[in-house]
């Protein structure tokens, strides 16, 4: 039986557009907020072919060698907007949880709103939740990545 799920998630950061863009299609910035504080993800395992149809791969490696790979096929690349990708293949999931992310990045003169949205298939409400928690992590550490970034210019 497949079971759906939408997330969604808005965030300010006091970055340009372009900046909070750049984090997530450049594998040295999205190395340094992608994945839950416990693991690195090294740019090195980041592959990004950043075009409709390209693939995106993230590893992230914990401090006992557990590894855990995401990936998944870019939709829609139209920078620094929008940027549309799935993780795993929705259009044919297996039995595996697998989504579609939509991500619009609006200018506020300087700062950047960022929406996420995230429709799952084969998700039932606690992995939904556990996802949002996930995602709320990651974002928190997108902030300190961005903060970071201002204060070394």
């Amino acid at each position: 039986m497949s079971r759906t799920a939408e997330i969604e998630i808005t965030r300010m950061y006091d970055a340009s557009r372009e900046q909070v863009y750049a984090a997530w299609t450049r594998p040295e910035g999205f190395s340094q907020w992608f994945g839950p504080r416990i693991f690195e993800t090294p740019a090195e395992r980041i592959a990004m072919d950043l075009r409709p149809g390209g693939v995106w791969r993230a590893t992230m490696v914990g401090a006992d060698g557990f590894e855990a790979t995401l990936d998944g096929v870019y939709r829609e690349v139209a920078g620094p907007g929008r940027l549309v990708f799935t993780t795993g293949d929705p259009d044919d999931p297996g039995d595996g949880p697998a989504s579609v992310v939509t991500l619009t990045l609006v200018d506020l003169g300087g700062k950047t709103e960022m929406r996420f949205h995230q429709f799952g298939v084969n998700t039932d409400q606690e992995h939904a939740e556990q996802s949002k928690a996930g995602w709320t992590e990651f974002f928190d550490r997108l902030a300190e990545h961005l903060t970071q970034r201002a204060s070394h210019r």
